[in-house]
């Protein structure tokens, strides 16, 4: 019950609660309800789905960084009738079609914000596409919003400005996604490379102006577990790989390596130990890296560290 305190009872002059929910003003001494006419604060039917009900209330307090206004903005619908529900006629119908166009040109009246607009509008349909969490996309529509105010990013490429926040955003939410995966998603694979390499650009001058503590170290086990995860790999090789990383973490062997190629070996390494079918060929195209980097990194493996594999016995009842 959300209960907010007013005046005094006539009866026992105690204090007067109102019941937002039952619409009733009751006293909080000896219980009596007050006849009084209270504000109805509910929506305008009740509704059993969650779409009805959304369309049914009144306003809501959600905004999202995802879109230029905030998600704030009064859309005027398409309709033949008015709000008693009788038909218009045509020419208020084109005066209405008229002032929904102008509406939607206001809104992005300035070339910032239509900028803006594109921007939001490309990372959102990118984050869709790689099916990532909403806080990877409100994150990287807030980075680029903070990035728009201190550097000119007039000029620039919006595919690849879209894919360097995203891929900021992904770091900061210790999400596994490289900058290749989210360039695939929105250029051609004609462009994919000149994209990829202009969004790692536009990604050392995000760092440079953000700071090195807005990107932080995504650990190895992220990228074994995605590794295992896409390739479907036991669960008992998976263990063992996060083990093997643990233990070998405070050397300098993954220094200047790329972390997917290191993770796959990890994972190849640990399939070996426990005697599991899991080919290169596989580990390498979800990783990817090349069958020879999985190979050159497994061997330096075996060669700085020394691996030992104690099985514990199974109880088996005699």
């Amino acid at each position: 019950m959300n209960a907010i305190e007013l005046e005094c009872c006539p009866e026992c002059e105690s204090t007067l609660v109102d019941d937002v929910q039952n619409g009733e003003r009751i006293c909080s001494g000896c219980g009596v309800v007050v006849a009084e006419q209270m504000a109805d604060y509910g929506p305008e039917a009740r509704s059993s789905s969650l779409e009805e009900k959304m369309k049914l209330a009144r306003a809501t307090g959600q905004t999202t960084y995802s879109q230029h206004d905030l998600g704030i903005t009064t859309e005027i619908s398409i309709s033949t009738k008015d709000y008693s529900g009788k038909s218009i006629n045509s020419e208020v119908a084109n005066q209405m079609n008229n002032l929904r166009k102008w509406q939607q040109r206001v809104r992005v009246s300035s070339p910032r914000e239509r900028r803006l607009s594109n921007v939001l509008a490309i990372i959102g349909e990118t984050c869709n596409v790689l099916a990532l969490p909403k806080n990877v996309l409100e994150t990287a529509s807030m980075i680029y919003r903070n990035l728009d105010g201190k550097i000119d990013v007039k000029g620039k490429s919006v595919a690849s400005i879209s894919a360097a926040s995203i891929f900021m955003a992904c770091k900061q939410c210790y999400v596994v996604r490289s900058l290749e995966e989210i360039c695939a998603s929105i250029s051609t694979t004609k462009d994919l490379k000149s994209k990829t390499k202009l969004a790692a650009r536009y990604y050392r001058d995000m760092v440079m102006e953000l700071g090195a503590a807005s990107t932080p170290v995504v650990t190895m086990d992220k990228y074994i577990s995605k590794i295992a995860n896409l390739t479907k790999t036991d669960v008992r090789v998976e263990r063992l790989a996060l083990e093997i990383s643990e233990k070998t973490k405070d050397r300098n062997f993954a220094d200047g390596k790329a972390p997917n190629g290191i993770a796959a070996a990890y994972l190849y390494v640990a399939s070996i130990l426990l005697g599991q079918n899991v080919l290169q060929r596989d580990v390498s195209s979800v990783a990817g890296v090349t069958e020879v980097t999985i190979r050159n990194r497994c061997k330096e493996i075996l060669t700085n560290y020394r691996l030992c594999v104690t099985l514990r016995p199974s109880l088996a009842k005699i």
